[in-house]
């Protein structure tokens, strides 16, 4: 993905342009004052230091998150392209609530929402799209992001879950989320994000065995065929 933020960005925002186009900094002696030197400075600290006016901070935390949050995006959008505008947005809209930010949760999870609320506004857009204009909503498509037959078989079955069960999921086996985050972002109780996970989990497999099983009788029987043909050529 690309580092800039599009083109229709504010001018008075072109400071972060600037940064989002820019490698990560070596935290040199000349940091502005406030910037944390420490390449292993928590989130929070970059971000209190961000909101404060250090531009440095700002480049850490993009350098930290852009690519999760392309991810986080890719896995729930149909164009790559969408995922890309879609992780800009976020941290532009991050960008834009610096002056308000208190450290009342982790970095990530504060991330992570702001990425949900940008989510939800372009499914809404995609939805009335399809109802209005016939265009195909933005969902992920399986044959597109993961090319391998396993992957394949994966993705088709993470599609058929519940939804919330599927995002439960995605958060804490892509996004590596804690139970406690995930309840935070999706406002669950922690036990209902225990058993939801726990069924997502169970359905998967049960979805996942027999595309497994009938993979490997199709590999059984066009075994001999495979052995006889490696004769002749013998």
């Amino acid at each position: 993905m690309q580092d800039a933020l599009p083109a229709l960005v504010l001018n008075s925002e072109a400071f972060l342009r600037n940064v989002m186009s820019e490698p990560t900094p070596s935290h040199s002696s000349s940091s502005s004052p406030g910037t944390p030197t420490n390449a292993r400075v928590s989130d929070e600290q970059l971000m209190l230091a961000f909101s404060k006016g250090s531009a440095d901070s700002f480049s850490e935390l993009f350098a930290r998150y852009k690519k999760p949050i392309f991810g986080f995006f890719r896995r729930r959008v149909f164009e790559s392209a969408h995922a890309e505008e879609l992780t800009q947005e976020t941290f532009l809209a991050l960008f834009r609530a610096a002056a308000r930010y208190q450290p009342r949760a982790l970095f990530r999870t504060y991330l992570y929402a702001i990425g949900f609320k940008i989510l939800r506004a372009h499914r809404r857009k995609a939805a009335f799209r399809a109802t209005f204009f016939g265009q195909r909503a933005s969902v992920p498509d399986p044959g597109k992001q993961d090319a391998t037959e396993s992957g394949l078989w994966v993705r088709r079955a993470v599609e058929k879950l519940d939804p919330l069960d599927r995002e439960i999921l995605l958060l804490r086996e892509f996004e590596q989320l804690s139970y406690a985050e995930i309840a935070d972002l999706l406002e669950l109780p922690l036990n209902t994000v225990r058993s939801r996970l726990f069924r997502a989990r169970m359905a998967l497999r049960n979805l996942l065995e027999p595309s497994a099983k009938g993979a490997l009788e199709a590999e059984t029987r066009g075994a001999p065929q495979n052995l006889a043909q490696k004769g002749e050529r013998a």
